[in-house]
């Protein structure tokens, strides 16, 4: 099966939705075609000149980043300008762009996950709630002779879940009344005449995400010309999502000695460490790219480590003075593992769906050179 952007689209978005995007950031899409044909596909933190150089020279149809090619709209495409240029050779060469951003930060099988799993964590959980899934109740009143039909139906579009438990719904069993209208084809009934039906009102739970897979799937499998159905947003949210995670090492260590790990571990020429070399961590946060907008939250919660990036001289200061260890492996040097891991993880999910593509990691090396 000959695979394309819009499939590979379509895999991303399943397991990095694109509803845990920040409300600033720009995931998704960035440029070109969504029918494009796809052989050979791109992955890359950045998409600068270098990694459009190899693209181009690996003959790629697709690039997928991290980073955004957009942050924000443009009001003009300038040739001259570095991102009018390379807009330029993009358009000119075919390459369609997509990036997962954010919503690759937060996802469950996302870069924070991979990082805290790379890093030696054990006992790894989310770090705060960032976002939690929307939930909702369905109910579609059934008639006796299709309720399993119907159920099965919306169960396999994605309804019924709570926590680690599928399938899950409630039924019961009563007696329907309508009267069909002039130029309809009732499934049961008189065209004019009260009909009284055996009927049985399903309940269950949806996921936003599945809302409209769901309802489609109900409507192709209800006998009915008009379904019966309520739709009712919950109070309770689903499962919670969020930027970071923490965990826990096999045993203590001092913070020298875990930062040599880091820096061995991401390839590092160099990491900066605020803290005592010799205070010993057990519990660890991991934030990739920028975190320490949630140093003052991080050291409530009995944490004795974070490994971030970014890190600046007066947010040093301040978890310093909170009692925070923090080892600083760079923006660059926290999330650039993403490309060989996505690649590998996309290759596998397109070949689940009987199609080949080669996802190729591509690096434009070190921002910062250390004399």
């Amino acid at each position: 099966m000959q695979a394309r952007v819009k499939d590979i689209i379509g895999i991303m978005e399943e397991h990095f939705p694109p509803w845990l995007a920040e409300a600033w950031d720009n995931s998704g899409l960035q440029l070109g075609s969504t029918n494009k044909a796809v052989k050979k596909a791109a992955v890359a933190l950045d998409l600068d000149e270098s990694i459009l150089n190899q693209a181009l020279e690996l003959k790629v149809a697709m690039i997928i980043t991290h980073h955004p090619l957009f942050f924000k709209p443009l009001k003009q495409i300038n040739y001259e300008s570095p991102v009018g240029r390379l807009i330029q050779r993009i358009v000119k060469a075919g390459i369609s762009v997509y990036a997962a951003h954010s919503n690759l930060d937060a996802a469950e099988k996302g870069l924070n996950q991979i990082l805290a799993e790379l890093l030696g964590l054990q006992d790894i959980d989310i770090l705060g709630n960032h976002k939690k899934e929307e939930l909702y109740k369905l109910v579609v009143f059934v008639p006796a002779s299709h309720y399993e039909e119907v159920r099965r139906a919306i169960n396999a579009a994605g309804a019924g879940f709570i926590g680690n438990y599928s399938d899950c719904s409630f039924r019961v069993r009563g007696t329907g009344t309508f009267r069909p209208g002039a130029g309809t084809q009732p499934f049961l009934g008189q065209e004019g005449e009260l009909e009284e039906a055996d009927e049985f009102r399903l309940e269950t739970v949806v996921r936003k995400r599945e809302l409209a897979q769901v309802m489609q799937a109900m409507q192709e499998a209800h006998p009915y010309e008009e379904v019966a159905f309520d739709i009712f947003r919950l109070e309770q949210a689903g499962k919670g999502y969020s930027m970071g995670r923490y965990g826990f090492l096999p045993e203590e260590t001092k913070l020298g000695d875990y930062a040599r790990q880091v820096k061995e571990t991401l390839g590092l020429e160099a990491v900066r460490v605020v803290g005592d070399l010799n205070k010993v961590i057990r519990k660890v946060a991991i934030v990739s790219g920028s975190g320490a907008s949630l140093i003052p939250g991080i050291s409530q919660q009995g944490v004795d480590l974070l490994v971030t990036g970014d890190l600046k001289y007066h947010e040093a200061r301040d978890a310093e003075a909170l009692g925070l260890a923090i080892i600083d492996a760079g923006h660059q040097g926290t999330e650039e593992i993403i490309s060989p891991h996505l690649s590998r993880f996309l290759e596998k999910e397109c070949q689940k769906r009987g199609m080949k593509v080669d996802f190729i990691p591509l690096y434009s090396g070190p921002c910062f050179k250390y004399l």
